[in-house]
């Protein structure tokens, strides 16, 4: 493991009540859907299934008042999905979050960086 991956870091996630949720999960859909044209082809990068894929981005899509994710049925050169600009302009404000809440809490995580113990994990013996 590299010293970026073991560095600490925050997980923004919006909650949404009653029980909706915006996270790095379907952020990170959106934009390797961006990536691939694919709804299929993104949940597989993230080792998920189709209908795990195709649920968030219908939860997505719910979520506001326009669609983050338009999809195109199969036909001679099969289907696809693109993002709107709503869904560009999500993930942008989402990745802008991101960075604002590390920023104002540099500081903290450098104090619980400093005062972390050095050892992988903490479990204690039964």
């Amino acid at each position: 493991m590299s010293k970026a991956d073991d560095k600490l870091r925050p997980v923004l996630r919006i909650d949404f009540p009653p029980e909706d949720r915006l996270g790095r999960g379907k952020v990170l859909l959106l934009e390797l859907i961006r990536e691939t044209g694919s709804i299929s082809a993104a949940g597989r990068a993230m080792d998920m299934s189709y209908r795990r894929a195709w649920l968030l981005v219908d939860a997505l899509n719910r979520m506001f008042k326009e669609p983050a994710v338009e999809s195109q049925r199969g036909g001679r050169q099969g289907g696809g999905a693109a993002l709107t600009a709503f869904g560009e302009a999500l993930i942008e404000r989402f990745r802008a979050m991101e960075a604002k809440a590390r920023a104002a809490i540099a500081d903290d995580l450098d104090w619980l960086e400093a005062a972390r113990s050095g050892e992988a994990s903490h479990q204690t013996e039964a």
